[in-house]
């Protein structure tokens, strides 16, 4: 009696978020449009039943494994569950650093898979104080910034967005000075992000520093970017193309913050 209660729960959850992803579809398709009244409500809805299914869906399925498989996966989970700490630990390090702004964690609710390294969705929004242009960053520097916000969730835009509108200025302190650059695509099999508009006589060395610039009033200056990794001249001679090195792992982002209102 309990496997067939166990078997109709299986079957609901299921089909609840088959039928989500269904919906979901022809929205996600449609990446720089405003989203609609009705789709914040949704968002937040899905928000609130993926926190609520999820885990008695994980749950169920424990019960199919051997008692070596599940020590694997338990083993699996903790050294997860480790690394998520620590990366908690160094978020709230963070936090008591940022005097100039309100700091305001999130927790990552969801990544598009196919749009991977564009946007993430977090779980805070409107209610919090969140507002769409705000910067987003992790112990490991700029991350991308807020693009879209409903009620209880936004969707960040990161920093290695293909989006060719989406542009970043930046700052790398060189030789004693400052040269000024724009975040420009990101090489996914070398994971570095490229920065463009730099003159082809600037004299940049691996390892300078690249933080944001402030310019065009979108994000603070001198938030952690990464550091020069290489650069290479383009196929005029005419200027020079920099690629840079974050510490960040966008393929494994769990908690951020986000820079919400300047304090006084």
């Amino acid at each position: 009696m309990f496997k067939k209660k166990n078997k109709k729960k299986k079957i609901i959850i299921i089909t609840t978020i088959i039928l989500l992803v269904i919906i979901l579809i022809p929205v996600s398709l449609q990446l720089n449009r405003k989203p609609t009244v009705f789709e914040n409500i949704f968002k937040d809805t899905t928000m609130i039943i993926n926190k609520v299914f999820m885990y008695p869906f994980t749950a169920l399925n424990k019960s199919d494994y051997t008692q070596d498989e599940s020590y694997v996966i338990q083993k699996n989970v903790n050294e997860s569950l480790q690394k998520e700490i620590e990366e908690l630990k160094a978020q709230l390090k963070l936090n008591s650093t940022l005097t100039e702004y309100t700091p305001i964690n999130a927790t990552i609710l969801s990544r598009n898979k196919s749009y991977w390294f564009n946007t993430l969705t977090i779980d805070k929004g409107k209610k919090h104080g969140i507002k769409e242009d705000m910067a987003v960053i992790t112990s490991e520097g700029l991350i991308g910034k807020i693009s879209k916000v409903s009620r209880l969730s936004s969707e960040i835009k990161l920093i290695t967005s293909d989006d060719v509108n989406y542009k970043v200025s930046v700052s790398i302190k060189t030789s004693g000075k400052e040269t000024y650059g724009i975040l420009n695509g990101y090489d996914i099999k070398t994971k570095l992000i490229k920065i463009s508009g730099i003159d082809r006589n600037t004299n940049v060395k691996k390892g300078d520093i690249v933080t944001t610039s402030g310019l065009g009033g979108v994000f603070p200056g001198g938030i952690f970017v990464g550091t020069v990794e290489s650069s290479q001249n383009d196929k005029y001679d005419l200027s020079k193309t920099i690629y840079i090195k974050t510490n960040q792992d966008f393929d494994a982002i769990h908690y951020v913050t986000v820079l919400g209102e300047k304090n006084d």
